[in-house]
């Protein structure tokens, strides 16, 4: 393991990386042209490190730096007590691990739907709970790729990394532009692009035909506005979840979620 380094002061020039978290503005602005994300806590972070990012340091609570012993490479090792972590940080870092990690360069749309069965694509969702949590379905529900229109919010920020338990490293995604005329780079791959929407005239999801099944883009629309008229009209078959009691929608993480089982229920390593 590289040499700890205490740190005692949350201004130490050493963590600028850390500085001012819980700013959302400040952190999006900063974030991606300086080529970095930060991730909270032991799991997420391990789950980087085994998808081949590289660490640019680790911010660790003094009393937890054995149980990152076998961390490997030579990135910077900080350590500091909580109320200085919390200083620095701008929050309670109750999970008492965070790190910096280099950015990769953002894949193109054409190669990260190369290979794939079944693509999630996402308008408008700028929320990034939402981001967090439709990665972590798409990774455990067989979506092999996510497309994000350009108004997305950023996969790699601390919050989405988190929700997702870090299971964004684990989905190839890229941005999808001109938006929404790209959608038809899905079409031209052979990919049916089916728009989720509540409309009643919408087909339900289990009733979809094998061949509009075979290769599946699933268009998401964010809370509330749902998917824009000009991407309805981009899009192959309006689908829905037939809803019970009156309802008219799920979150659309939870609306995902059902959608990407249904349209991998028939596989057979599952």
């Amino acid at each position: 393991m590289p040499d700890v380094h205490l740190i005692t002061e949350p201004d130490d020039d050493r963590l600028g990386d850390y500085r001012a978290l819980t700013d959302l503005e400040l952190r999006t602005k900063w974030e991606p042209p300086n080529g970095l994300f930060i991730a909270e806590g032991e799991l997420v972070l391990r789950r980087a490190l085994r998808a081949g990012y590289r660490p640019r340091s680790y911010l660790i609570d003094a009393k937890r730096t054995d149980q990152i012993a076998d961390l490997p490479g030579d990135a910077p090792i900080y350590a500091a007590t909580p109320a200085v972590l919390e200083k620095a940080t701008g929050f309670h870092v109750h999970r008492g691990v965070l790190a910096s990690f280099h950015r990769e360069p953002l894949r193109e749309a054409k190669d990260v739907i190369a290979t794939a069965r079944r693509v999630a694509v996402l308008e408008d969702v700028n929320n990034h709970t939402n981001i967090g949590a439709v990665f972590r379905g798409a990774a455990a529900l067989g979506i092999d790729a996510v497309l994000l229109s350009p108004t997305c919010a950023d996969p790699l920020y601390r919050r989405s990394v988190r929700v997702s338990m870090g299971e964004v490293f684990a989905v190839p995604y890229a941005r999808l532009e001109p938006w929404p005329d790209g959608l038809q780079l899905l079409r031209d791959s052979g990919f049916t692009v089916l728009a989720l929407t509540p409309a009643p005239e919408a087909v339900p999801l289990q009733r979809l035909t094998g061949d509009q099944r075979r290769k599946a883009a699933l268009l998401l629309g964010a809370e509330g506005p749902g998917l824009s008229k000009h991407a309805m009209a981009a899009s192959d078959v309006p689908v829905k979840i037939p809803m019970r009691r009156n309802v008219d929608s799920l979150n659309v993480a939870a609306a995902a979620a059902v959608a990407f089982w249904e349209l991998g229920r028939d596989d057979e390593d599952i």
